[in-house]
């Protein structure tokens, strides 16, 4: 009864600060003029991860269990393009993807580009090299990590200066100073990631009892419930008009949860990460990859209509995120 009081006190915290949290990033966005998508993908996506972060590195240096660590971050990638179908249902008659700017898809390659190499390193993990005991894939990870976030920025930044109508824009919050935005952002921030952190901790009880594998459950029970800050975040930012930010956010925490990977190869030193685990995460790194495909072809060719309540994009991304579940709980 404890632990189900404790679970229900920690996601009230994040329903009510990630709220707060999508409110002052969207005032920041307009203070700073760098944008809503720009904003999403490095402010936002950098604190709604950091549970998976800190449970990659408790999984890791404390615990001892890499498959946990792996599967948090995959499963998270692809709870987090979930997410989408989501906001799809919260967006009305229209497709979510429709009201995102196209220059989303840019995100959403660099996120395929890293889940390939993941995929490259899961499968040959036995040939690569190394450096010290951090597998090489690593600081590929980083690499290509800061050179998309230099990407985003420059495209974002690009974007702004040719929309005629930002001067619009910034009159939303114009009662709110910059020092009271930062201040307000910062302290939910610290209530989200402190709530979130101690959440997986809380999942892994919830979890022990089932007798089920680690893979299984770092792919489902750790990764939905490090993802909450991300499901937060997004609705409340698409309830404000920030679908650009929403969607920053979901591609964005993905980019950042494969640095994760290789926080955590550094801090195992047994050897490579990816030498420790099972291949069965191929599993879950291929549906990430086609999940994030398919929400960049959505992004490109902007359907108008649903079916029902979903479009076609969200009932894809839903079908391959069930097949995958299926997969991994046959596999464990």
């Amino acid at each position: 009864m404890i632990l189900w009081l404790q679970f229900v006190a920690c996601t009230g915290i994040i329903l009510v600060s990630g709220t707060y949290l999508s409110k002052y990033g969207d005032v920041i966005a307009e203070k700073t003029g760098l944008g809503r998508t720009c904003i999403g993908v490095v402010l936002m996506a950098s604190v709604t991860s950091l549970p998976e972060l800190v449970t990659g590195i408790s999984s890791v240096a404390i615990f001892d269990v890499p498959d946990i660590a792996l599967g948090d971050v995959l499963g998270s990638c692809m709870f987090n393009i979930l997410i989408l179908a989501l906001l799809d249902v919260m967006n009305g008659s229209a497709p979510v993807s429709a009201k995102a700017h196209q220059g989303q898809v840019l995100t959403a390659s660099f996120g395929i580009l890293l889940l390939g190499l993941v995929n490259v390193g899961i499968f040959s993990a036995a040939h690569m090299p190394s450096v010290g005991w951090v597998g090489v894939y690593s600081f590929a990870f980083v690499a290509v990590y800061l050179i998309a976030m230099r990407a985003v920025f420059s495209y974002e930044k690009k974007r702004i200066a040719e929309l005629v109508g930002v001067v619009a824009e910034e009159i939303r919050y114009e009662k709110i100073s910059k020092v009271t935005a930062y201040r307000m952002y910062g302290l939910n921030a610290l209530l989200t990631i402190g709530a979130a952190t101690y959440l997986p901790h809380i999942g892994e009880r919830i979890a022990e009892a089932t007798g089920l594998g680690q893979t299984f459950v770092g792919n489902i029970f750790i990764a939905l419930a490090t993802s909450l800050p991300e499901v937060v975040v997004s609705v409340a930012a698409l309830k404000i008009g920030a679908v650009d930010m929403a969607f920053g956010n979901i591609f964005g925490s993905n980019l950042f949860n494969i640095v994760i990977l290789a926080i955590d190869d550094i801090l195992y030193t047994k050897g490579p990460l990816l030498s420790y685990i099972s291949a069965n995460h191929l599993v879950s790194s291929s549906a990430a990859i086609s999940m994030t495909a398919v929400a960049a072809i959505a992004l490109t060719t902007r359907a108008s209509k649903k079916w029902l309540f979903l479009a076609w994009d969200s009932l894809a991304i839903l079908a391959v995120y069930v097949f995958s579940l299926s997969v991994l709980y046959m596999m464990r």
